[in-house]
């Protein structure tokens, strides 16, 4: 039986759909997963999809707002919650932030409109898990818990392999059925199952089923080994906290140095927490009675357990509660990181490593390399963040500020090189420094317990 021309027609019309249903299920599972990682990055702190938290659920939050006439400036919302208010443009957000007691929301000014979009479809494709099983993979991380580090695992290959056997195959099918219509022996033909067809086809056109093959292998092994370099690559982390803190408040319009909140940076391997104690010193003449932050300081008040009204000038009530604060920068067990050797002894920059401070209006976290690259006096590196390769690279990269009194380990060193061997001396200053790498910063030992 052969096949009409608008048979053929039709199977090419499927074989299309097929190719396109792929291709918009691919974008859009990147669009989702865009939405999945900002709710993560920026919005798990204080919001959940289908309950209220530190901020109200954000589930179908676009149709409260439509109802309330404001749809248009849920973004604006989202983006610079304080400016809207100030503008006097939304009753809506009035209401909110009353309703939460005056709580502050942090402003994410760098999202765009396309991301913010993609955070609310996320978060409307979720389901409810009080009316469904809990999904087994993916969802909303709730207020106390760590966001769940997002996968970097590139898909990309792995899905073009499989579009590449789909279409294989589907051309197959209406290539065999094009030849049975064309065969002048039909009766044989019909009598060769799919399975035979497709083999004997598949001799006949090895050069490109091998080449094939190869592209499809290649493509998985890519992949994997792209899953397996990102495993422990934590760019972005960002834990949630149990007080609100803008370093861009803090360290940038109030111009706070560093080390007087990490006084441990210049004589310890680690940079220190704050203590409440240290926040009180400023605190207790700060109560941010009448402002958006003002619920913020009472937790610090309630951890260090000071009464503002009790007395004129109020009072420690011996009633305290300490805060749990969650590590952002982790280390493997094996690895040795001292902050006062790099401080003091290298001179490197706070926002080498943690961006500029200055500018963060929310909590800190693992700021990504692309990030870091774009402060103005940091080493532009390409690793990244907290891998062994970053640190490699920068070792390679940073000169030793030596002769200056603060490195004698690294004097002693410089000396023997340059007394001991004058050779290698002078093909070392060939770039005008002796970088870390140089005296010693590539050894195992140096990081390594």
């Amino acid at each position: 039986m052969k096949i009409s021309n608008i048979q053929q027609l039709n199977r090419f019309k499927q074989l299309i759909f097929l190719v396109l249903t792929v291709a918009i299920s691919t974008f859009s599972n990147e669009f989702f997963a865009q939405g999945e990682g900002l709710f993560k990055a920026k919005c798990a702190v204080c919001h959940q999809p289908h309950k209220n938290g530190t901020g109200p659920k954000l589930f179908e939050a676009r149709k409260r707002w439509e109802a309330a006439g404001e749809g248009a400036l849920i973004i604006e919302w989202v983006k610079n919650n304080a400016k809207l208010r100030a503008s006097g443009k939304s009753a809506r957000a009035n209401e909110i932030f009353n309703e939460y007691k005056g709580s502050v929301m942090t402003a994410f000014t760098d999202l765009k409109d396309e991301e913010v979009i993609s955070i609310l479809d996320w978060v409307d494709a979720q389901p409810d898990p009080a009316t469904a099983a809990p999904p087994t993979t993916g969802g909303a991380v709730t207020p106390g818990m760590d966001p769940e580090e997002e996968s970097a695992l590139s898909w990309i290959w792995i899905i073009l392999g499989v579009m590449f056997v789909v279409i294989i195959m589907a051309v197959g099918g209406v290539r065999r059925q094009l030849n049975i219509a064309t065969s002048d022996q039909l009766d044989v033909q019909e009598k060769l199952t799919y399975g035979e067809e497709f083999r004997a086809w598949a001799w006949k056109n090895r050069l490109y089923v091998g080449i094939s093959t190869l592209v499809i292998v290649i493509s998985l092994v890519v992949g994997v080994l792209q899953g397996l370099s990102r495993i422990n690559v934590v760019e972005n982390y960002q834990p949630s906290q149990p007080i609100a803190f803008p370093h861009s408040v803090h360290a940038g319009l109030n111009g706070i140095d560093c080390k007087y909140c990490h006084n441990s940076v210049t004589k310890s391997k680690s940079a220190g927490i704050p203590t409440v104690n240290v926040c009180m010193n400023c605190h207790k003449q700060i109560s941010g009675e009448g402002k958006p932050y003002a619920s913020e300081v009472q937790k610090i008040y309630a951890a260090a357990g000071w009464d503002p009204k009790n007395g004129p000038t109020g009072a420690y009530n011996n009633n305290t509660k300490p805060i749990v604060w969650n590590k952002v920068h982790v280390l493997p067990d094996h690895v040795y990181f001292n902050h006062s050797q790099h401080v003091v002894v290298g001179g490197v920059d706070c926002k080498q490593c943690h961006g500029d401070m200055t500018q963060m209006q929310e909590a800190v976290k693992v700021q990504p390399v692309s990030e870091l690259n774009k402060i103005e006096g940091n080493i532009k590196l390409s690793k990244p963040t907290l891998t062994m390769g970053w640190c490699i690279e920068c070792h390679g990269a940073k000169d030793v500020p030596l002769g200056n009194g603060k490195n004698a380990y690294y004097d002693e060193i410089h000396r023997r090189l340059k007394d001991n061997d004058k050779t290698l001396y002078r093909k070392y200053l060939k770039d005008g420094k002796v970088s870390v790498s140089e005296l010693g910063g590539w050894e195992c030992a140096k990081c390594h317990y």
